[in-house]
């Protein structure tokens, strides 16, 4: 599998710049002082279809030439890259087929839907998943455009952070939410050739913490069905992503379903913003590391914001 590159960086942000928004960063001097650093929210939960996956969607489908896009594009997905996807292909007027776990939140099949994609329904594992999906492509004969382990779609997320940088100077580290590493790879990617002197961070749930062993055994560990609040980090890393995690994270940290939930509602109470709970660990695991972070001036990706507000956790 082809390694994306600065250059596919550059050219995605360009071909996107039309479908997503180049979304504001936020501070909290409250969150702040708990932290004891200088946090920088990076708003991906206002962007398109609520999430940074309309970056790497929105890169893949229009990047399809004529012939392909005609058969329309199909993937698997909890939720947010199932709607962006859906949303791009809308955009570009092509079908989409999107593969998700029965268990997944109905306000994510709703989005799916809503964007005119089809859903078909699996079990809440990966080898369902991959089962389903596979007799989908072959009933369809679309286009696969893998939530992360792409390189097109890890060329697109890389536009999140370089726009992280240009918005915020002297960061002196970037953390985002690890689930099969897409948004942590693009990050790898861009900070890695424009400012390697930043240290990159993944954050994920005690409870589905593959990448974490994975990174700290030095080859993937893969869980087939963990079980989180934090939906959206279920999957496991696989050989695309693992190259960057491996070759450019400083560290992955964990926090537990509590703490999630917590940093999910200090969000909300202190920043007046919604956030899922998956994109709420990376707050979760810097409340919880305060050694690592002291004084530091670090950029948070919150990831996405598609929150079913009939279930929120707190309540």
């Amino acid at each position: 599998m082809d390694i994306p590159t600065l250059s596919d960086v550059l050219t995605a942000h360009e071909r996107i710049k039309p479908y997503i928004h180049r979304t504001p960063v936020l501070t909290s001097s409250f969150i702040d002082t708990l932290a004891g650093a200088e946090l920088f929210f990076k708003c991906e939960n206002f962007q398109k279809a609520g999430a940074f996956k309309a970056r790497g969607a929105s890169n893949a489908v229009f990047g399809l030439d004529a012939a392909q896009a005609a058969k329309g594009v199909a993937t698997h997905s909890s939720g947010n890259h199932g709607s962006c996807l859906s949303y791009a292909a809308g955009r570009r007027g092509i079908p989409c087929t999107v593969v998700m776990p029965r268990t997944a939140p109905r306000a994510k099949k709703d989005a799916v839907q809503g964007y005119g994609a089809r859903v078909v329904e699996c079990e809440p594992s990966t080898s369902s998943r991959e089962a389903v999906f596979a007799e989908v492509v072959a009933a369809t004969g679309a286009e696969f455009v893998h939530p992360y382990n792409d390189p097109r779609v890890i060329a697109g997320q890389a536009t999140c952070s370089r726009e992280l940088i240009e918005q915020v100077a002297g960061l002196d580290a970037v953390i985002a939410p690890i689930g099969g590493g897409g948004m942590v790879s693009g990050t790898c990617l861009t900070l890695s050739n424009l400012a390697s002197n930043i240290r990159i961070y993944g954050a994920e749930p005690e409870q589905a913490d593959d990448a974490y062993r994975s990174f700290k055994a030095g080859h993937i560990i893969a869980d087939d069905a963990p079980s989180t609040i934090a939906d959206g980090l279920k999957v496991p890393l696989k050989e695309l992503t693992w190259h960057f995690v491996r070759n450019h994270v400083t560290d992955i940290l964990t926090a537990s379903e509590a703490e999630i939930v917590e940093a999910m509602e200090l969000t909300w109470k202190r920043m007046k913003i919604l956030i899922e709970p998956s994109c709420a660990v990376p707050l979760a695991t810097i409340l919880k590391n305060r050694d690592v972070f002291a004084g530091k001036r670090v950029g948070v990706i919150l990831t996405g914001g598609n929150v079913d507000l009939h279930k929120l956790p707190w309540q």
